[in-house]
């Protein structure tokens, strides 16, 4: 397959491939191949021994379960559809605005073809903030997950259309294993289903079809009914303002994940303070 393109100018839109998420997916694994010919497995996995010491994990679910809507804010350089989201990407400035404006949650984008993230961000937001940390990616390879947890990372985002069911398994696994909390990302009903026969805490309902780029955000209402009140429901994808995030919220949403509506806001705290105002 041919690998993602090269970002258009700022202000112009990204073609968007019809295999999108294979293609990301494709660069996720050569990506992997790339760090890991430079620091080899063993080694990553001994910083992440040595980060669980001095950068004991922070409770990524119970950040999400306080009472009302709370927000995950993403950080990232470049969308694969849309193109570059800002010219000036600092991370750690990024992530205390976000924390001003009252966020639950980080996430900081560390697919770099796709994305323009590096993992080496996943540090730079863990000493800039005191909130929990998650390495979004589409992660396909246990190095990924021992990387996240050396650079600091507090959880790790697992995307079930990307795996086949027993690598879904065993990375979830892998990731417990080195005391991340997991959220895993679903589009239907039976990939819901799937992250319930993980136990899975924390599950994400992405509300755009990687097929056809549409946006449902009826989603989250289908799949909540399908998803135990026990478990942590994660909005993502296509919530633009206070509306969305009110509607989200009572379909069933504990949390909201945003990233471009933040990414483009001048004043990246009073939008995440606006979305959290959304309670019920």
């Amino acid at each position: 397959m041919t690998a993602v393109s090269s970002p258009p100018a700022p202000g112009t839109a990204a073609a968007a491939p019809a295999d999108l998420l294979a293609r990301l997916v494709e660069a996720a694994h050569r990506q992997t191949e790339e760090r890991r010919a430079a620091v080899p497995l063993a080694e990553v996995e001994r910083r992440a021994a040595w980060a669980a010491q001095a950068a004991p994990v922070r409770d990524f679910g119970a950040a999400l379960r306080a009472p009302g809507l709370s927000v995950i804010a993403e950080l990232k350089p470049r969308s694969p559809l849309k193109g570059p989201l800002t010219d000036d990407y600092r991370p750690a400035e990024l992530a205390r605005r976000y924390a001003a404006g009252g966020a639950a949650a980080l996430s900081v984008l560390a697919h770099t073809e796709g994305f323009g993230g590096r993992p080496e961000d996943l540090a730079t937001v863990r000493a800039a903030v005191g909130l929990p940390v998650m390495r979004k990616d589409f992660i396909v390879d246990e190095y990924q997950i021992a990387e996240a947890r050396a650079f600091g990372a507090d959880a790790v985002l697992l995307v079930v259309a990307a795996l086949a069911p027993e690598r879904l398994s065993a990375l979830h696994a892998y990731a417990l294993g080195l005391g991340l909390h997991t959220l895993v990302e679903v589009h239907s009903v039976e990939e819901a289903r799937a992250a319930l026969l993980l136990d899975a805490p924390n599950i994400g309902v992405n509300h755009r079809d990687l097929r056809d780029f549409r946006i449902d955000l009826g989603l989250t209402a289908r799949l909540r009914a399908v998803v135990p009140d026990d478990r942590v429901l994660i909005a993502e994808s296509g919530v633009r303002g206070p509306a969305d995030a009110r509607r989200l919220h009572t379909d069933g949403a504990d949390a909201v994940l945003v990233g471009e509506t933040l990414m483009r806001s001048a004043d990246p705290a009073a939008e995440v303070a606006a979305l959290i105002q959304e309670r019920s």
